[in-house]
């Protein structure tokens, strides 16, 4: 039974990086792509976390650590080169 519901948390993660793929796709602007990519490394850990669980693992808490570690580097990397180019103003602060 507990594990039937860590594989139902594994998949609504699963969902959630979807659909955060897909607005990272579309790219609607600057700040919802970075939000995107941002969810999409936090989802990621969250999803990489419950899989160890289900699967009764110890290494999946190292693993987690490590993604979550270069999804903050990579946000910071992202805003300090400027990879997402200028902000348009669709942000919520115009």
């Amino acid at each position: 039974m507990t594990a039937t519901i860590w594989w139902l948390a594994a998949c609504g993660l699963l969902i959630n990086i979807g659909f955060s793929l897909v607005v990272m796709l579309r790219r609607r602007g600057v700040t919802d792509a970075l939000l995107a990519v941002l969810l999409f490394g936090t989802a990621g850990v969250a999803l990489v976390l419950v899989l160890s669980q289900a699967l009764a693992s110890p290494w999946g808490v190292d693993v987690a650590l490590v993604l979550a570690l270069l999804a903050a580097v990579f946000g910071v990397a992202a805003v300090r080169l400027g990879w997402f180019g200028a902000d348009d103003g669709g942000g919520i602060f115009r």
